[in-house]
């Protein structure tokens, strides 16, 4: 992989009425690279492209949607919020961030379009939806047919699908906007976008809603790469379960400012059973799958591992992470288990750097 240079995130634009984080904003008078990465996500979505000075700027959006009905007060009272939406159907569609909020003010659901890392079958609008969420991410290509790389989930080893419809879906649909897409696998795109300064070797983790990707790469190839479809939506379905609450509280629960090192509650409490079960499957699965692949390489010297997503970013989970991998005996020798720069971001900028480098 030819391009190693340490990224700046220059911060992160509005689509539909993101979440606060690092706020960037861009004029037209911008010098962009040509080549763009975005990370499908199941719980976002999240797009890269860098200027001439070597910024990346992000844009992210939650990968959700909640119906409303549409009748002038409702309209009214979204106007005033400042809360945008779409009519699908004959029904006022509220899209991102503001659907998860309003879910959780009425007591919904959110609808996914996507669920267990591919694009879900069961939910009919689900294209429309995605559609309407890139266009806000990326927006026209900078150049005819510009490269966009977006990610795609390994096949997983615990469930019975292939990714072969998502990945032709979500291809034809960057199609459509003018760009060229590519795909690349999300464990590989924590490596491109997390493991420069080693090479490009070592374990990258992408720790995402719908799925958890793992890929272990020698100098950027890689060498191993599945999925397991235990992750934050796994997390969510089982305390909700064992809490009597609906999934999107138990989302919100693990999003307040949980540290598993010292749960407060019972709440808590649940939240950080099933990550530990959750990190301790993991775990067991890669040595598993290491160690009954052939041709594997041998490394020379001691590997790092790289955990991005955000299943990753609540309070305690690399030292959770690590206290689990103490309990195992792993095949080959680790240096150090880290958290990414941007664990949110990290696969948007991953499939950046292979945009780039194609490019």
């Amino acid at each position: 992989m030819g391009n190693k240079e340490a990224f700046s995130t220059k911060g992160r634009e509005a689509g539909i009425q993101p979440a606060e984080a690092v706020i960037s904003t861009t004029d037209n008078s911008t010098k962009y690279e040509l080549g763009r990465g975005l990370d499908v996500g199941t719980a976002n979505l999240a797009s890269a492209i860098q200027d001439s000075s070597g910024n990346v700027t992000i844009k992210i959006q939650r990968n959700a949607f909640i119906d409303i009905d549409a009748d002038d007060y409702t309209r009214n009272m979204l106007t005033k919020l400042n809360v945008q939406y779409v009519v699908v159907n004959g029904r006022m569609v509220v899209v991102g961030d503001p659907a998860f909020e309003l879910a959780n003010i009425f007591n919904r659901e959110t609808r996914r379009p996507m669920k267990d890392g591919v694009i879900s079958p069961h939910e009919q609008d689900a294209l429309p939806i995605e559609k309407l969420l890139l266009e806000n991410l990326l927006g026209a290509p900078n150049a005819p047919e510009e490269v966009c790389y977006f990610s795609i989930p390994a096949d997983p080893i615990d469930a019975d699908f292939n990714v072969v419809y998502h990945k032709g879906l979500f291809s034809g649909l960057l199609k459509k906007m003018g760009y060229t897409p590519k795909h690349l696998v999300e464990g590989h795109a924590v490596v491109f976008a997390e493991l420069a300064n080693d090479d490009f070797t070592g374990i990258g983790i992408s720790c995402g809603g719908g799925m958890f990707n793992i890929c272990v790469a020698y100098k950027s190839i890689p060498a191993l790469s599945f999925s397991t479809s235990r992750a934050g939506d796994w997390i969510d379905r089982n305390v909700a379960h064992v809490l009597g609450i609906k999934a999107s509280r138990a989302a919100a629960i693990k999003e307040k400012g949980v540290n598993l090192l010292s749960p407060k509650n019972r709440e808590e409490e649940a939240v950080e059973i099933y990550y530990r079960n959750l990190i301790s499957y993991t775990l067991e699965n890669i040595k598993k799958r290491f160690e009954s692949a052939s041709g594997m390489p041998a490394f020379p010297d001691p590997v790092e591992i790289a955990c991005s997503g955000g299943t990753s970013m609540i309070g305690g989970f690399i030292e959770v992470f690590k206290q689990e991998f103490e309990a195992v005996k792993f095949p080959i020798p680790v240096k150090n288990i880290r958290l990414a720069e941007d664990p949110l971001f990290s696969v948007a900028k991953g499939c950046l750097v292979a945009s780039l480098s194609d490019v």
